[in-house]
């Protein structure tokens, strides 16, 4: 089951962005629901909110495809090796999908395609993608899960492998 959360979450992922890349490259905006949802081509070759993309491109390699692959390795050496509740676990799995999506797109292309921007008037989130909702979710499941948080707690006992 969580090989076909990490698959799933991966496709859709790729999907988004050949689409975001085949019809929103040309530069035009569109905006949803009052403008609280817009849809614009971006191509972040740094980390969370571009931060590092001004780096040499040696060092953005260095840091977020290197760094990148191994947090995932630690990712699924965690996975296997430790005890963590369903929640904590499916959180993990999140993660490690949205993360190695991103990573497929730097090792391709050397940036990473984002076109999700949300917020009401002039306040808006930075431009993101269906990887970054994916780690974001995931880092919330493992930090409620490991917190014990009530309807959250992890259970030890059961484990989804």
């Amino acid at each position: 089951m969580l090989l076909a959360v990490v698959v799933t979450t991966i496709g859709c992922d790729q999907a988004s962005k050949r689409v975001a890349s085949g019809h929103l490259i040309d530069g035009q905006r569109q905006s949803y629901l009052g403008d609280s949802v817009r849809l614009e081509y971006s191509e972040n070759a740094g980390g969370f909110l571009s931060l590092g993309a001004d780096l040499p491109a040696w060092a953005r390699m260095t840091l977020f495809s290197f760094g990148s692959a191994i947090l995932l390795i630690a990712a699924v050496v965690s996975a296997v090796t430790r005890s963590l509740g369903r929640v904590p676990l499916f959180g993990l799995c999140l993660w490690f999908a949205g993360a190695a999506s991103n990573l497929i797109d730097r090792v391709a292309h050397g940036w990473v395609v984002d076109f999700l921007n949300l917020g009401i008037g002039p306040v808006r989130t930075g431009i993101f993608n269906v990887a970054d909702i994916a780690i974001m979710f995931g880092v919330a499941l493992i930090i409620l899960g490991a917190r014990g948080v009530p309807g959250v707690e992890p259970d030890r006992s059961q484990r989804w492998m």
